[in-house]
Order: C-alpha cells, then sequence, then structure tokens
C-alpha cells in the first residue's frame, strides 16, 4: 500500500496588537521619518499588521497556532511525533534550544517525539511542508506539526521606511497526517547562495557581543526581480510533477510579501485574481507564518474546500524558493 500525506488541520494567531498604516506613519513622523498610508500601499498592498507584545515570543504564536490545527484535526498533542518549525526569530539568541523544543513542551507533548527547527526564511513553511511529506511517505512518522511563526518587528530597523512598513509578526499551522489518499501531489525547492547578501540580517555574534547590524537589510528591487522569476518556475516544476495543469488549481497561496509580486506570478501562471488567497493587506509580510496564516483564513472562512487542489509557494531569503501542491 502507498503511503501519502494529507493536511488534516489548520490553525493561526495573530498577536492582538493592530498596527495600520497610519498609527504607523504617525510613531515614524515622531523619529523624524516620512511616510503615509498612500505611500506604503501603493508600494506594497499592506495596510496593516500586527505587532507582537515585549514578552510574547515565537513559541507563544506557533503554540496558538498549533492548538487550533491540533483541535481542528480533533488529535490530541502526545499524537504528535515530529514537529517541524519554520523560523528565522527564534525565541533564543543563536536558535538553541530549537523554538520547536520549546512549543513542544508549552504543548504538553510528553512522548518525547522530534522537534527540530528549519531555517529557509521566508520559504521555511513551504520546506517544512515538503520534508514532513518524505518524513510521512517513508513511514517514520505519522502525525506531523509543521509551524510557522515570527515576531519580524523585533529585527526591524524603524529608521528605514524601505523595511519597516512591511513586516508583521504571526503563526501558522498545520498538522499533517500518513493517508491512503494523495494529500501533498507534489513539491520542489530550491535555493542560491549567491544571492545571500540581498535579503538578510548581517550581523553576528562576536565575545558576546553583535558585530555588524542585527536589522533586516533588503536590496528591494533584486528581491522583487528575482522572486516573480522564480515563483513562476518553481510552480510549474510542481504542477508538472504533479501532472497538474494551472487551470486544475482552485487557489494560489503564494508567500504574502508584496502584492505586486503576488499579482505578477498570478498573471504569469494565467491565474485570475479572484483564485488568489491574499492577506498581505492586514498581516503584511509575516515571513514563514505568511502561507500557513493565509491557508487558515480561506480554511475558516470556507473559500477552500475539501477537495480542492492548492499551489503554495514561497521566496525568502538565503536566496530560498519553492512551491508546494496539495488537495485539501
Amino acid at each position: 500500500m502507498t503511503l501519502y500525506s494529507k493536511i488534516i488541520g489548520t490553525g493561526s494567531y495573530l498577536p492582538p496588537r493592530r498596527v495600520s498604516n497610519h498609527e504607523l506613519s504617525a510613531q515614524l513622523a515622531e523619529q523624524g521619518i516620512e511616510t503615509s498610508d498612500e505611500w506604503i500601499v501603493s508600494r506594497s498592498g499592506i495596510s496593516a499588521r500586527h505587532y507582537a507584545d515585549a514578552d510574547m515570543k515565537s513559541s507563544d504564536l506557533a503554540v496558538n497556532a498549533a492548538q487550533k490545527a491540533l483541535d481542528m484535526a480533533g488529535c490530541s498533542a502526545n499524537e504528535v511525533d515530529l514537529i517541524l518549525l519554520a523560523t528565522s526569530t527564534p525565541d533564543y539568541f543563536g536558535g538553541f534550544p530549537s523554538t520547536a523544543c520549546v512549543v513542544q513542551n508549552k504543548l504538553g507533548i510528553t512522548n518525547h517525539c522530534a522537534a527540530v527547527d528549519i531555517q529557509a526564511v521566508c520559504s521555511g513553511f513551504v520546506y517544512a511542508l515538503s520534508m514532513a511529506d518524505s518524513f510521512i511517505r517513508t513511514g517514520m512518522h505519522k502525525k506531523v506539526l509543521v509551524i510557522g511563526t515570527e515576531v519580524f518587528s523585533r529585527i526591524l530597523d524603524f529608521k528605514d521606511r524601505t523595511t519597516c512598513v512591511l513586516f508583521g509578526d504571526g503563526a501558522g499551522a498545520v498538522l499533517m497526517s500518513a493517508s491512503n489518499e494523495p494529500g501533498i501531489l507534489a513539491t520542489r525547492l530550491h535555493a542560491d547562495g549567491s544571492q545571500a547578501g540581498i535579503l538578510c540580517v548581517p550581523g553576528n555574534v562576536n565575545a558576546g557581543a553583535i558585530a555588524g547590524s542585527a536589522f533586516l537589510h533588503m536590496d528591494g528591487q533584486a528581491v522583487f526581480k528575482l522572486a516573480v522569476s522564480v515563483l513562476e518556475k518553481v510552480a510549474h516544476e510542481a504542477m508538472d510533477a504533479a501532472g497538474v495543469s494551472a487551470s486544475e488549481v482552485d487557489w494560489l497561496i503564494p508567500h504574502q510579501a508584496n502584492i505586486r509580486i503576488m499579482q505578477g506570478t498570478a498573471k504569469k501562471l494565467g491565474l485570475p485574481m479572484e483564485k488568489m488567497v491574499v492577506t498581505v493587506d492586514q498581516h503584511g509580510n509575516t515571513s514563514a507564518a505568511s502561507i500557513p496564516l493565509a491557508l487558515d483564513q480561506a480554511m475558516r472562512d470556507g473559500r477552500i474546500k475539501p477537495g480542492q487542489t492548492v499551489l503554495m509557494e514561497g521566496v525568502g531569503g538565503g536566496f530560498t524558493w519553492g512551491a508546494a501542491l496539495v488537495r485539501m
């Protein structure tokens, strides 16, 4: 009997503090940084984002999202036998212990299941989804919790209006299970380390102090140009691998980075805009959390229905990119 993996539950969580463009513009104006709602919307499509409070960590957001996914699936936490958590903003400096291990503890999982963080920045969730699919197909694991969680507000330079207006905090999760029916139809992953400098946090630790910058740096034009190109190609790779045409795709959930990148990708794929799930306007760019956040929202409002085909794709620092074709 052939083993497949299937998404059986989704969940998401946004910190309570919602920051509109008007509020953010007023805060930046106090520091002498000029921006406006019109300027931000015209360049990104973003109207608002959520910021975590100072005492809220990536693991806290992740636990809320994961519990909702478990509840939707009707599964207890101790049925999970692997946690894959994608984040660029881990609870601990240096990334250890992993945020996945912290989440395991906070969820009350006592079965000693494996838990590990995945670092592929905004592509992290697609990378983790692909890995979970492989683990399940080999029979090594039966129920895998895949999480994307970020508190990007902690690494933003609020003196740089080209980046600080774009990002937000949040978490999304899916519970994947072994299945007799195909769920994950195909995934494709790529990276190009020669492009590491166009989207990065260029600092490092030396003798207990930060050498260089601990703020996010982005070459917006370079990222835009590369993103539109690679997202189209990797989407076709995943569809070709699954033997599915663009006309058979019910929903496109791209990484919610910039509405212009998203629209450009949909156009190149020949998909109408009404087939694209958009949350960037209210969430901003939540990096590894953006795709599962959008997926959960569309599941819970009834847009995505069982049996429908969803194309998810992400692109992020590294430079990394990937796509997953999924039957819900």
